[in-house]
């Protein structure tokens, strides 16, 4: 065998080993991460839905957000008009987590900043811009919305922020009341100055008459509204011109800009049935009127006066010692053409659960109380409540010795209680007897008399008769006093040795004693010595005596010396 030659041979295949390189990982890390991305899109995409609002003022496509508790659930996609222009509409796309959110009652509106009397929100777009903000309005703990794609893809965005939330547990109620009384959306609900709801609405009624007001009380303060709770418009300052000067009251800052309602559930109203939401109340215009609308009973009464009224007003109280039983419902004028018997019909309510215990209220009926009272005395009078506003009170009177009066019952079932003229009418009759007597006072003739009587007395004081006369008088008064002092020094030397004549005469009378009293031991106290010697010392005595009253009267007296003793007594 021949072996081949070399020539002949395949040529040799080289295999070169291919080394990994690191850069390869950028590319490969780039294309998962955008696969991750891709993918994370698509999982995290959620429905597209369009929001329809009055402006887009503040939303901006491809940056305003959509939240719910400051979670970001979507993004504005496009923003364009409508076809009719009339509004705009926001193309947002939502994220998957948000299609729970879509319901028939999920509410859309913009965050923006906003300055309302009393409240300021939205302060935190200032900078970071405006958002749209979601609710989905289910109460908590409720199924979630459908996740099958069944949920809306059109809404209607929302003016102004709602009221009250789906997350905030409470109770809403209607309020009455004729006039609005600046309560707006957003004002708060008190009770007891605490804010425990808000003003959700406030309508005005189809007929024009009155307003409907919603209002949301949060939990657990709707625990507190029983059916006998009464609701006030307790907003504004309230003045008070009382006994007790004048008082300011004011509920709150809050309260004086945008409104506030009130409420109180007293001890008595506890004990009714607690209200069920939607109930309807009735809102008062201020705390008292609400207060005395708690009482259920009222009788109606009618008074008629014959005087002015004037400052009696509808809705002043009725009030018996000094205590509210009652208000003014109607002033009515009865007037007579002819001028006999025009009258002014004063119509009134009186509640009695103000007066009697609820147990003591049927036992008699309202005409037998009021006829017992009027035959004791009771008379209806008006009463100033304020001198300075001169507002009159109806007040409830026991007249002393009042003539007799009957009680009459109208048609229409009021009782007709008499009047008599009291109080501001005494006052004015009074003051007007002493104005007629005052006009009887002949004041022009006393003024004239007075004017003669100055003029005689001015001439007489400017006359030469009286000066010669004060001239006299003077001089006489001068000859007086030189004899005065005449008489002073003439009698100072005697009056000086009166001491040492009386102490002399003492002397005397110690040595007369002195001597008694020898003789007595000598003679016996039945001698004739005796007798003398006490005879010349009564004697001593009585001239003693007569020294000391002279020695005091010429003290007192020194003109006696010249001008001798003067006075009743006999001159020795």
């Amino acid at each position: 065998m021949t072996e081949p030659s070399s020539d002949d041979a395949p040529p040799a295949l080289v295999r070169r080993r291919v080394r990994f390189q690191a850069i390869w990982l950028v590319p490969l890390v780039a294309v998962l991460i955008a696969g991750y991305l891709a993918y994370d899109a698509i999982s995290s995409r959620g429905p597209t839905i369009t929001i329809s609002f009055a402006s887009a003022d503040g939303l901006q496509a491809g940056t305003t957000k959509v939240r719910h508790k400051a979670v970001e659930l979507g993004v504005v996609d496009t923003i364009r008009l409508s076809e009719d222009q009339s509004h705009v509409e926001v193309v947002v796309k939502m994220r998957r987590e948000a299609t729970s959110q879509l319901l028939e009652t999920t509410r859309f509106w913009v965050v923006r900043p906003q300055f309302a009397p009393g409240n300021v929100t939205g302060l935190e777009t200032l900078l970071s811009g405006a958002y749209i903000e979601v609710d989905s309005g289910v109460a908590p703990g409720t199924a979630p919305g459908p996740q099958d794609g069944g949920s809306p893809r059109s809404f209607v965005g929302l003016d102004r922020p709602p009221a009250i939330r789906s997350d905030e547990p409470g109770q809403t109620y209607t309020l009455r009341t004729p006039r609005s009384g600046g309560i707006s959306v957003g004002s708060p609900v008190l009770y007891r100055d605490l804010m425990v709801g808000e003003v959700i609405s406030s309508d005005l009624n189809e007929d024009g008459r009155g307003f409907t007001v919603q209002i949301f009380v949060r939990k657990p303060y709707f625990e507190l509204i029983h059916e006998a709770s009464y609701f006030w418009n307790s907003s504004g300052v309230a003045v008070d011109l009382g006994a007790n000067g004048v008082k300011l009251r004011l509920e709150s800052l809050r309260a004086l800009l945008a409104g506030a309602v009130a409420f109180e559930t007293n001890q008595e109203a506890r004990t009714t049935r607690q209200s069920p939401p939607g109930a309807t109340f009735r809102l008062y215009p201020d705390e008292a009127t609400a207060a005395g609308a708690g009482y259920k009973r009222r009788f109606p009464f009618l008074t008629r006066f014959e005087g002015s009224v004037r400052g009696l007003a509808v809705g002043a109280p009725v009030e018996i010692y000094g205590l509210q039983v009652g208000n003014v419902t109607a002033i009515k004028l009865e007037f007579d053409p002819e001028g006999r018997e025009s009258h002014v019909d004063v119509e009134y309510e009186i509640q009695p659960e103000r007066i009697l215990p609820p147990n003591e209220i049927d036992r008699r009926t309202p005409l037998e109380v009021t006829q017992t009272m009027v035959k004791r005395g009771l008379r209806m009078q008006l009463h100033s409540a304020n001198y300075l506003t001169g507002q009159l009170v109806l007040g409830m009177d026991f007249v002393p010795d009042a003539p007799p009066a009957e009680v009459q019952v109208l048609a229409d079932g009021r009782i007709l209680v008499p009047s008599q003229s009291g109080g501001l009418d005494n006052l004015l009759a009074n003051v007007t007897e002493i104005t007629r007597s005052l006009a009887r006072v002949p004041f022009d003739q006393i003024g004239r008399d007075l004017g003669q009587t100055v003029a005689g007395t001015s001439r007489i004081a400017q006359g030469e008769d009286l000066r010669r006369s004060l001239a006299a008088l003077a001089g006489t008064l001068t000859s007086v006093q030189g004899l005065v002092r005449k008489v002073d020094d003439e009698a100072t030397p005697a009056l000086r040795r009166l001491p040492e004549i009386a102490a002399q005469l003492a002397a005397v009378l110690a040595r007369s004693s002195a001597l008694v009293a020898s003789a007595d031991a000598s003679y016996g106290s039945q001698s004739q010595v005796r007798r003398d010697v006490e005879r010349v010392l009564g004697q001593l005595s009585d001239g003693l005596r007569s020294v000391r009253l002279l020695a005091d009267y010429l003290a007192q007296h020194p003109e006696s010396l010249i001008r001798g003793r003067t006075g009743s007594g006999t001159e020795k």
